[in-house]
């Protein structure tokens, strides 16, 4: 069988498309277990419809407790139930930012995505213009694992988790953007009563941003992550110097299973949010990270009190307990 270029190209870009299919729990494997997995691979390319929030998902009962404060990791790969470090998570050139939102919901199990308010609370989009690295790269030195803080002061109860890649490889033009984005349901235990500021899905995003509509095939000295502003963190400025492409996340003690139950959960787990559902378990284990030694023999990340020092870029630090 003959093929062309444009049919040989568009099975290399299928090949690379990629979904956030697992979370982690400070260090602790919550698989599926609370995820709406989308019901393909495929990127959105619309910043006007309604799958720019949640995308077309499955529903999921499962929600996941956390507490103010926490660190939760999402996970990315190419395909269902992969979660091998041999394969990037998202390949094919797919380079752009990584983003994470959140939003306050009565019930995480039943919230439409599009009807919600969302605010930011992490980002990496361009880290390096020595070359030109973007937070995609990042990503796949890390197995697919980004981490991000659960902001401390935010009111307690259930809330979606928004994980966004956006691919820029064919974004010089109108409509050319592909947004990969899962929705995670969680309840957030704590006493804060904080309400960041919020944006809509569809709304935040127009299609002539110019960190959406942009040619990432030149070498750029700066890039303009698309959205508001994190609550209460920065998105790492751009470094002059190569980006360290040595992964941080200890991709040796990756898991080959996925967990389909909340953490937590021997028998079942109730939500405490707002009029949250039982989610029904069966058997649970909790895979952790473990953190490794430097060269010269001192245990690694100390300055983290045991934690991991997350290196993003050589301006920023960040520890991960």
């Amino acid at each position: 069988m003959r093929y062309s270029l444009t049919t040989a190209a568009f099975i290399a870009s299928a090949a690379a498309h990629a979904t956030f299919q697992q979370l982690w729990i400070n260090n602790v494997d919550a698989g599926s277990s609370c995820v709406r997995l989308p019901n393909s691979n495929s990127p959105i390319t619309s910043v006007t419809g309604s799958d720019i929030a949640c995308n077309v998902a499955g529903s999921s009962r499962g929600v996941c407790p956390v507490n103010a404060g926490d660190q939760l990791t999402v996970e990315m790969h190419q395909q269902p139930g992969d979660r091998s470090c041999k394969n990037e998570a998202i390949g094919g050139d797919h380079f752009g930012p990584v983003q994470v939102y959140m939003a306050a919901v009565s019930d995480a199990t039943t919230a439409v995505g599009s009807s919600q308010n969302w605010f930011k609370v992490a980002g990496l989009g361009m880290v390096s213009r020595s070359p030109n690295y973007f937070g995609t790269q990042v990503l796949n030195d890390n197995c697919g694992h980004f981490t991000f803080t659960v902001p401390k002061d935010i009111a307690p109860g259930n809330y979606l988790v928004r994980a966004e890649v956006i691919a820029l490889h064919v974004a010089s033009s109108a409509g050319g953007a592909q947004f990969y984005v899962s929705c995670y349901q969680i309840n957030v235990s704590g006493s804060g009563s904080a309400k960041p500021p919020t944006v809509k899905f569809p709304g935040a995003y127009s299609a002539n941003d110019p960190g959406i509509l942009v040619n990432i095939h030149q070498s750029l000295s700066t890039y303009i992550v698309p959205g508001p502003t994190p609550y209460g963190t920065t998105i790492p400025p751009v470094a002059s110097t190569p980006y360290p492409t040595t992964a941080t996340w200890n991709t040796a003690n990756q898991p080959k299973t996925v967990p389909t139950v909340v953490p937590g959960s021997p028998a079942t787990t109730v939500s405490t949010g707002q009029g949250g559902p039982t989610s029904v378990s069966t058997s649970f284990t909790t895979p952790t990270v473990t953190p490794t030694s430097t060269p010269g023999g001192s245990p690694l990340w100390g300055q983290c009190g045991g934690g991991t020092c997350k290196i993003l870029n050589d301006y920023y630090y960040q520890c991960v307990n």
